[in-house]
């Protein structure tokens, strides 16, 4: 645990230092990108500790359980951070614009975690081991194996649950579009809207801004993603909404004059057209589709086996539609931070499969012909069990802080990311592991 903590402080200074030294601008998907650098930083270091942890429940010593624990940790880790790794560097040639901000951090933040996770951490922990520090108990606690878990023999559960989640968005889409709502509610980004120019009689801090105006705005526009910008040296605030019609507009210029004691006659208004262009829109999902395409080939060549690979692509487009869904059924608008949340999700979803999978390649080692590939399987999961609730936790934590202390436009971002994560670890152990089984012994035998 102080290993882990030490190296990912030293992680996350390494990446402001290269952020401050190249000179990348910081947008909220590049802040996406971070989180989910960290996100890896940590699971790095879990798949290395629970390594060393099975060594020694083994009966290895201290030291020779840490040599081994990083070796065995070593495949997992670089073939779950290349795969991110491969759709970073997609992303950031092939997108534009916020998809092209968030691949920037993104490959990043990969390249200083396994940097961190294998040198910075290693070199910590052998450190601790050459000073003296080299009981048992520092490093490892006595626990009986946990008998298998029946996840295979539950994947018609598993699979019914998934399908009932992704009709009930599409169904919810159906429903919203038939209702002249549109299937999901657009931002200005992706539709335009209204700015209102707005002249107080004092100077608000954009601190200010966010408690006090902020939510006014809100109440009277029903709009939860308003963006705001003060103009350099005058009192003025310009407020950017989704489109308003006339009622609306006077509604706000009426709450501004009660709230604020502003004078109607200086607010202006007008019309803005969207942000995120069709060819940003064709950039982003082209982009995703070829980065899909690469990271199907690295599983399939890593792999040796294209049912790894079909598996994991059809894992990603479950949590894809999941969350898809959930913003069409939550109305959570669809804007910038969008795009940002669907491939932190993709990127962290493929990093735990990869972890499972590498598991199920080195069981597979040792078995012979006559092994049920369904132990397999289930005692693949069940091993890395521990490392998929903790990584999941710890990133669920750290996203679940932004939507508590963030601003309506984080929490909108925040509150998608979350489902994301847990959509991501229940597809990564409940249905990846059951898709590979079903095509190993039913669908593509050869």
């Amino acid at each position: 645990g102080l290993a882990s903590g030490l190296a990912l402080l030293i992680y996350t200074e390494l990446v402001l230092v290269i952020l401050n030294a190249f000179n990348i601008t910081l947008t909220l998907p590049g802040i996406a990108g971070i989180i989910l650098g960290i996100g890896m930083a940590v699971d790095a270091n879990v798949i290395i500790f629970a390594r060393v942890r099975e060594e020694m429940t083994r009966g290895k010593s201290v030291k020779n359980s840490l040599k081994t624990g990083f070796q065995k940790a070593m495949s997992a880790i670089v073939d779950g951070n290349v795969t991110t790794l491969i759709a970073a560097a997609v992303l950031w040639f092939r997108g534009s614009g916020p998809v092209k901000g968030f691949a920037q951090t993104l490959a990043i933040g990969i390249i200083v975690s396994m940097f961190t996770a294998l040198v910075v951490t290693r070199l910590i922990v052998f450190a601790f081991y050459a000073v003296g520090l080299r009981k048992e108990s520092l490093y490892y606690r006595p626990r009986k194996e946990r008998e298998p878990i029946a996840f295979v023999e539950k994947r018609k559960l598993f699979f019914i649950i998934s399908a009932v989640l992704i009709i009930a968005g599409l169904a919810a889409m159906g429903i919203n579009s038939s209702g002249g709502k549109g299937a999901f509610a657009y931002s200005l980004e992706f539709e335009g809207g209204t700015s209102t120019n707005v002249t107080f009689k004092e100077d608000y801090s954009i601190d200010e801004i966010d408690e006090k105006i902020v939510p006014v705005v809100e109440k009277v526009t029903g709009d939860n993603n308003v963006q705001t910008q003060k103009v350099a040296g005058t009192n003025q605030i310009i407020i950017k909404t989704v489109t308003l019609d006339l009622d609306q507009r006077e509604a706000l210029n009426q709450a501004m004059a009660d709230e604020f004691k502003v004078d109607e006659s200086l607010i202006t208004a007008e019309n803005i057209s969207s942000t995120v262009s069709n060819e940003m829109r064709q950039d982003a999902v082209v982009a995703v589709i070829v980065s899909t395409i690469c990271m199907l080939l690295y599983i399939w060549f890593r792999f040796k086996d294209i049912r790894f690979a079909a598996s994991a692509i059809l894992a990603l487009l479950h949590d894809v539609l999941v969350v898809i869904g959930f913003y069409a059924v939550a109305r959570i608008s669809v804007g910038n931070t969008f795009i940002a949340c669907m491939l932190t999700i993709v990127g962290y979803s493929i990093n735990a499969t990869i972890v499972i999978f590498d598991r199920i390649r080195e069981e597979l080692h040792y078995q012979t012909k006559k092994t049920d590939l369904a132990q397999v399987v289930n005692k693949s999961i069940t091993q890395t069990l521990t490392r998929s609730i903790y990584t999941s936790l710890t990133t669920f934590v750290m996203v679940a802080i932004l939507f508590i202390m963030g601003v309506s436009s984080i929490r909108e971002f925040a509150a998608p990311l979350m489902m994301g994560v847990i959509c991501g670890a229940y597809s990564s152990v409940c249905i990846t592991g059951a898709l590979w089984y079903v095509m190993r012994t039913k669908i593509i035998k050869k």
